[in-house]
């Protein structure tokens, strides 16, 4: 685990998108890694049975003795199951095939959708960001990852069919938030995979930015060869090519969403004041 002053950040964040194929892993893996560079202490939470963003990170997912199954059916818990990524230098919640099993037995639990979130508020002070990959369904183990969470970053491609699935997560979000977790809200969509040549993906981006305002993050990520090429060497990009354009866009994502932070705690902060007085 890294070790480093305990911090008051302390931020839980789902990477989410009901749409697949869309950078969600790449995004998860290379933010935690850009947040581990800014010498952030970071919890990376693979929720998908893929395990890719465990792979991604340099972690032989099939080699782990527990995985985050085992912790979410309450055999064991987090400060035993964690990994430190050898190539990120963050912490990994690993899964693997055997998380595909956990919806039967969590089916079988009470309060079902919050044991992730009792799991990671046994080691929250060790971290300033937990970030968790959500599977691209909407599932128990989705569910559990919005439930634990206090904010969600949805990263998207600026294309047609995408603005039809973002507006189905952010309801999706409101209605997590309305019933089972008020402190859930969303933080901001982030464009990936962009090519400037493409002119519906600048009209999409348009769109976005009128509709979701200040939500809709200042940095693009855009469509990268070596972001692509990282995972098949067990590293996120931002440490198998530093220097390329995709790279430095992560980083870039990484010290925005880091100031957004700051920002939003300033404005609650200054909200509360105001209520007292």
């Amino acid at each position: 685990m890294n070790q480093s002053p305990k911090s008051d950040l302390a931020k839980i964040f789902c990477i989410a998108n009901q749409k697949g194929g869309v950078g969600k892993t790449t995004t998860a893996i290379n933010l935690a890694a850009a947040l581990a560079l800014l010498k952030k202490r970071v919890l990376l939470v693979d929720l998908d049975p893929q395990g890719n963003a465990t792979m991604g990170s340099g972690i032989d997912k099939n080699a782990a003795q527990y995985s985050i199954y085992h912790v979410l059916i309450g055999e064991t818990g987090i400060d035993q199951a964690r990994i430190q990524s050898p190539t990120g230098k963050y912490d990994v919640l690993p899964a693997n095939r055997e998380l595909a099993g956990a919806e039967i037995d969590l089916v079988q639990m009470d309060e079902r959708e919050q044991q992730l979130k009792s799991a990671i508020s046994r080691v929250i002070d060790d971290y300033d960001f937990v970030l968790i990959d959500c599977p691209p369904t909407l599932s128990l183990l989705t569910l559990n990852g919005l439930a634990g969470a206090q904010g969600v970053v949805i990263p998207m491609q600026c294309e047609y069919f995408a603005l039809e699935g973002l507006s189905d997560l952010v309801n999706t979000v409101k209605r997590v938030h309305r019933n089972i977790n008020p402190d859930l809200q969303l933080i901001g969509l982030l464009r990936v995979m962009f090519d400037t040549r493409v002119t519906l993906q600048q009209q999409v981006s348009a769109q976005i930015e009128q509709h979701f305002g200040d939500r809709v993050f200042k940095t693009i990520v855009p469509r990268n060869v070596r972001l692509a090429e990282a995972p098949s060497h067990g590293m996120p990009g931002i440490i198998y090519d530093k220097s390329s354009r995709g790279a430095k866009a992560y980083i870039d994502f990484a010290n925005e969403l880091v100031k957004r932070v700051k920002a939003d705690a300033k404005k609650k902060q200054a909200q509360a004041e105001s209520t007292a007085t």
